[in-house]
């Protein structure tokens, strides 16, 4: 079996990689997060076995980068021109869904990420985070039956 171009690697799954990175770091830092993790992968691909789930490859990757991102940006100082006299909203974020996804043990939270924003399949999901197909559909379920009771506006969207 003969592995495929890189550059089709990148335009079969670079949407799935950008939906797992904005799970994770939200839209402003999720582009730098998928450019990390196609270098990263760049690098690493010649050494991917013809056989390996590319997909499942990249959004590990992908999760592993945009949590680099995370911690880079908790390391550094924001510059002002004024300090302001009371703590500013972030923009741009829901921090009530932020806090309600990592409220999640974090099998459900990685399972939810992987299957409902990365669009993973069950047995590809399993494969990323240990156990079944089986335990990673019912560890999604409780999730987002977790999420759905400590995070009120998911009800209010799907209305």
């Amino acid at each position: 079996m003969v592995k495929e171009p890189f550059e089709r690697v990148v335009v079969q799954h670079g949407a799935t990689v950008l939906r797992v990175c904005r799970a994770v770091v939200g839209p402003v830092d999720a582009d730098d997060a998928w450019s990390e993790t196609f270098l990263a992968a760049l690098r690493a691909y010649p050494d991917l076995p013809s056989d390996a789930n590319v997909e499942a490859w990249l959004v590990t990757i992908a999760h592993r980068k945009a949590i680099d991102v995370v911690r880079r940006a908790a390391r550094q100082a924001v510059p002002l021109a004024d300090v302001p006299d009371r703590v500013l909203p972030a923009q741009g974020r829901d921090l009530d869904l932020w806090a309600a996804l990592a409220a999640l043990p974090t099998k459900q939270r990685q399972v939810v990420a992987y299957h409902h924003l990365g669009g993973l399949p069950y047995d590809d999901v399993a494969a990323l985070v240990g156990g079944t197909a089986a335990a990673a559909r019912r560890a999604a379920s409780d999730g987002v039956a977790t999420l759905r009771r400590t995070y009120p506006a998911i009800d209010q969207e799907e209305s």
